[in-house]
């Protein structure tokens, strides 16, 4: 019988989604592209329409878009863990022009290393 892998699977989603929190305050992509699968995506509603596509996206505006913000806050707020599949919740305030989000993740362990495979996400209005 092996032992149960909750925590070390916790910690580890945790290491792997502080890479994109990280990447996010420090406004640089080469810190979270690590935590994503190359074939990841990322999309949200736009003006009632589904905008997004491939996870691309979201480095170029991390890189273009983004100022860092060392000042950012964020919380993981969830992690939900069920063998080799886990989603997650982060909730970011204060990001680049005072930007707040709330992301969803879906990721998957894939080798032994837990990889970010979707991001949807909601932008809250700043004003």
């Amino acid at each position: 019988m092996s032992k149960p892998t909750f925590i070390d699977d916790y910690n580890a989603i945790t290491e792997t989604l502080n890479k994109y929190n990280q990447g996010v305050a420090e406004a640089d992509s080469a810190i979270m592209k690590p935590a994503f699968a190359k074939e990841a995506t990322m999309f949200s509603s736009k003006d009632g329409s589904l905008d997004g596509g491939a996870i691309s996206g979201l480095f170029e505006g991390i890189d273009t878009a983004f100022t860092a913000t060392p000042e950012s806050r964020h919380v993981i707020a969830y992690i939900d863990i069920t063998g080799t599949a886990a989603s997650a919740r982060i909730d970011t305030n204060d990001s680049s022009d005072g930007q707040c989000f709330t992301d969803y993740f879906h990721l998957l362990k894939i080798n032994g290393t837990w990889t970010i495979l979707s991001k949807i996400f909601h932008s809250h209005p700043t004003a």
